[in-house]
């Protein structure tokens, strides 16, 4: 994959993808896009923008990211809701990644939330 393209998977450049809404340009429109653009931000290590989607009631004071974890590429499994006229929605997904020389996947059923135009993650079961 090209330095350029957004980790996100949908072959656009970073900068016209997830970008802009790591930047705070835009909002996510969808819970999918959402999710998307939190993996992208795990990618690139931006964990101010993973605490600014979190739900508050939800999120913790404090996000570590590990330096030694390489995210590979996002599987979009499943959706429903989250749409631009829903309030809520679940994106079922696998992020595959390399720490310290072992290649594994995370599966998770993430749970949305939109309040006004704002989608937030409130949590996943693995």
């Amino acid at each position: 994959m090209s330095a350029n393209l957004c980790p996100c998977g949908l072959g656009e450049p970073y900068d016209d993808c997830c970008g802009p809404l790591h930047r705070g340009d835009r909002e996510a429109a969808t819970a999918e896009q959402l999710m998307r653009s939190r993996y992208s931000a795990f990618a690139v290590g931006d964990a101010d923008y993973l605490l600014r989607t979190w739900h508050p009631a939800t999120r913790p004071e404090e996000l570590d990211l590990d330096p030694a974890q390489r995210w590979l590429r996002l599987e979009i499994v499943d959706r429903t809701g989250g749409g631009p006229f829903d309030t809520e929605g679940t994106v079922d997904f696998r992020a595959h990644y390399r720490h310290r020389g072992a290649t594994s996947a995370l599966a998770e059923h993430s749970r949305f939330t939109r309040e006004g135009k704002t989608w937030l993650y409130v949590d996943g079961d693995h």
